[in-house]
């Protein structure tokens, strides 16, 4: 699938729009996706609350399976959370380990500005039979 057809599917989610978080970089099987931390983006705590890291990374995923233009949802997904940030450009960087015609699995890291490790996504899909 073209790059510029994957950008434009992933315009209408709203949710990661609206929190900031952009596909930087996607090709088959690998997507990039960052974000920069505002005030909003803070838990309690003053650190990146755990969901915009989820929904970063989770965005990664979805553009990397999808990138071979069959819709692919997510059926599992784990995150395991190493270092907390408070400020700057937060990456996820997603590598489809196992390009399965039905079920992808697909490994995603996301690090700061400094490329200090703060998360380790995976996770695994359903790959349709619809076009996007």
């Amino acid at each position: 699938m073209d790059t510029q057809s994957l950008l434009d599917f992933f315009q209408h989610d709203e949710f990661a729009r609206q929190n900031g978080i952009e596909i930087v970089e996607v090709c088959d099987g690998y997507a990039r996706t960052q974000v920069s931390i505002t005030p909003r983006h803070l838990n309690a705590a003053g650190v990146v609350q755990g969901g915009l890291l989820f929904t970063l990374a989770d965005l990664a995923f979805a553009a990397a399976t999808n990138s071979h233009g069959s819709l692919t949802v997510t059926t599992t997904a784990n995150i395991t959370f190493l270092h907390g940030a408070s400020a700057g450009v937060i990456t996820a960087e997603a590598h489809e380990l196992l390009d399965h015609r039905r079920v992808p699995f697909c490994e995603v890291r996301i690090t700061d500005a400094d490329g200090r490790f703060l998360a380790l996504f995976t996770a695994s899909g359903y790959r349709t039979d619809n076009r996007l």
